[in-house]
Formats: C-alpha cells, structure tokens, sequence
C-alpha cells in the first residue's frame, strides 16, 4: 500500500510540475511574441519619419527657388532632419520628431507668407501633400505602437504572468507622447 500511495503523490508532483513549466513556457512565449510586437510597431514609425525625413530635401530644393536667402530656416530643418534620422529609441525618436515639426511649422509658414507665388507652384503643392500624407501616416503608426505598447505592458503586469516577465527580463515599452507644445494651438497671422 506504501508504494502505491508514494506512485499518486510522485504523479500528483509530476502534473503539478509540467502544468506549472507550462504556465512559464506559454507566459513566455506569449511575452516573447508581444514585444516583437511591440518592436515591428515601433520600426513602423521609425520608417514613416524617414520617409518624411526623405521628402525634406526636396521640399527645401523646391522652395529654395522661390527664396535663396533663407539659409538660417534650411539650416534648422536640415539639422532636425538629421536628428530624425539617427534616433534610435521611442524616447529620442519622440524628441527629433517633435524638433523636426517644429522646425517645418516656422519654415513653411516663413516662406509661404513671403513668396506668396510658392503656394500655386505644383511641385511645392503635391510634396506639401506628401508631407501631409507622411504626418498622417505617422499619427497612425504612433498610435499603433501606443496600443501595442499597452497591451504588452498590461500583460506583463497582470498576475502571475508578471513573476515570468520578471524572471526573464521582459521590461515596460515606453509610450510615444505628446510633444508639451502639442496644447498650444498654432497662431495664424494673415496680415
């Protein structure tokens, strides 16, 4: 009789332990996937800021015929652009972005106003619409990545799926946020 009560409590262990190396492989695994996730999200919006990045020297080569003198504004763009292009985390891609929008708004606002004839050019007007496309473009996958973000955050807090994230390394995605300046509204002057 000893033996055979020795067998249940041996396979009693045995289940307990294969349905916990369970619970951690499939929280693992689950982990894993969601911050690959999180990754391709955030590579999207890597790649919509280049392709806005991209688009600004010819924005720029385009309104440089109108006006030859504005170096110091092309200088603040290009620099923004530059900074774009090589952040790397969600945290400086944040910053350049907001830099470069920046630096856009007070350029094409500049400009416009003091070549009026810039506004009726159909080179200036479709990569203005590029522009606009690719800030759209970027909203959204900012957004996407904020959702994904979220739902991998949440996961890896929830018990007991946070004892596994913990015992791995699997570490809070930082969120894409509002610029502060983002409340202000933009002042439109048209004297």
């Amino acid at each position: 009789m000893k033996k055979k009560g020795l067998w249940i409590t041996l396979a009693i262990v045995l289940v307990a332990v294969i349905a916990l190396i369970g619970v951690f492989s499939s929280n693992y695994n689950k982990f894993v996937g969601m911050e690959e996730s999180v990754q391709n999200a955030q590579s999207d919006v890597s790649v919509y800021l280049q392709r806005r990045a991209d688009l600004i020297p010819n924005f720029v080569e385009t309104v440089k015929a109108y006006s030859l003198h504005e170096q110091e504004t092309y200088t603040a763009v290009t620099e923004a652009r530059s900074a774009v292009t090589k952040a790397e985390s969600v945290e400086e891609q944040a910053e350049a972005s907001a830099a470069l929008d920046s630096a856009i708004d007070i350029w094409v606002n500049a400009v416009t106003e003091a070549y009026p004839e810039l506004k009726a050019d159909s080179q200036y007007i479709a990569l203005q619409d590029e522009l606009a496309g690719s800030e759209n473009r970027i909203a959204t996958a900012r957004n996407d990545y904020n959702e994904t973000a979220q739902e991998y955050n949440t996961a890896i807090r929830k018990f007991p799926a946070n004892i596994v994230a913990g015992l791995f390394g699997f570490e809070k995605a930082e969120y894409f946020e509002a610029d502060a300046d983002a409340e202000d509204a933009p002042v439109v002057d048209f004297n």
